[in-house]
């Protein structure tokens, strides 16, 4: 295979550590690292200096959240996607919603996978002993390496023919009354990922070809067009990562032969087991106590959410099913 052509997989002998380049696996310096979080986000945003909890508790600063990467990768790959990117932004909503789905996916995924790679390079020291271990969990394990295989797409030409590898939804949030600069949440086990900066929410799945943005298919044509209220944003985010929790299935991707003239890659994709259910029952019980965490600024309860145990308290929809305009926030009534 043609050398520009050819994948990197850290995960086959878990090949993890300073001196190998995160996207290609090159060995670099001690000096040749890239942030997780770019660095003119932090500055636009002013976050570079914000305190973020790891999974073995400890806490560092974004700007201290860096990963080993090669100047070649970072010259030609990354910081080409980063100026897209910021040049999009610029541009607000509009300008992120008109950017190619997959190269959203790729900005979302290479900082999901900085935090991830981030906790599997210090497993490896031990005296760190996180209470789940990522690298001791074989289906986690499983799902990175699925994910990494797409995310190679950063580095290496490469092609979805008919599918995207996640859901990607792009909020426009009414920031006038709350007014939040940014705010990021991630969830490893489900490949969950969302920012909110300023007016905007952007949420992911980042390993699901996009089955959550089909199920949610009736709802996300309802809010797409709308601008919502924080608490309503914070519900539909709420929607997606329970659905993240919810299904049942990984998808796996697989290369197409390559032949001699071929300059890219084609990326097929399957799920493992098609007898399968996609998504586990819903529980109203279990997305209230995930709600409940997203509503904790309003100080709603999961008792308060499950007043009506059949029909879990929503701010976005009526129990007609339609959209509130004007959301009444418990205790806040005028």
């Amino acid at each position: 295979m043609q050398q520009h052509l050819s994948i990197f997989d850290p995960f086959e002998g878990m090949r993890f550590g300073n001196h190998i380049c995160f996207l290609c696996g090159t060995h670099v310096t001690a000096e040749e690292q890239t942030p997780v979080f770019p660095a003119w986000l932090m500055k636009e945003y002013a976050f570079a200096h914000e305190p973020l909890r790891l999974l073995d508790q400890s806490v560092v600063t974004y700007q201290d959240l860096k990963i080993p990467c090669c100047h070649n990768c970072q010259t030609n790959h990354l910081q080409p996607l980063e100026d897209k990117v910021q040049q999009a932004l610029s541009q607000g909503i509009a300008g992120m919603r008109a950017l190619d789905e997959k190269l959203l996916y790729q900005w979302m995924g290479k900082m999901f996978y900085g935090t991830l790679i981030t906790e599997l390079i210090k497993e490896q020291n031990p005296l760190v002993q996180p209470e789940h271990a990522v690298s001791e969990q074989p289906k986690m394990l499983m799902k990175f390496q699925a994910f990494f295989r797409v995310l190679q797409s950063l580095r290496v030409p490469m092609e979805f023919p008919d599918f995207i590898p996640g859901s990607l939804f792009v909020l426009d949030v009414d920031a006038a009354s709350e007014p939040t600069r940014f705010e990021f949440r991630d969830e490893l086990s489900t490949m969950m990922f969302s920012l909110r900066l300023d007016n905007m929410l952007i949420v992911a799945c980042l390993l699901d070809n996009a089955m959550i943005k089909d199920a949610m298919k009736r709802v996300w044509q309802e809010i797409e067009p709308r601008q919502l209220q924080p608490i309503q944003a914070a519900e539909f985010s709420a929607r997606v990562f329970y659905a993240g929790y919810l299904l049942n299935v990984i998808p796996d991707y697989l290369l197409r032969p390559v032949k001699l003239q071929d300059d890219h890659l084609v990326m097929d994709t399957l799920i493992d087991d098609v007898t399968n259910v996609i998504f586990n029952p819903w529980q109203n019980s279990s997305y209230a106590k995930l709600l409940a965490t997203m509503w904790t600024r309003w100080g709603i309860t999961q008792a308060d959410i499950l007043r009506d145990p059949q029909e879990p308290m929503s701010m976005l929809f009526s129990p007609e099913g339609e959209f509130i305009q004007f959301p009444q926030i418990p205790g806040q009534e005028k």
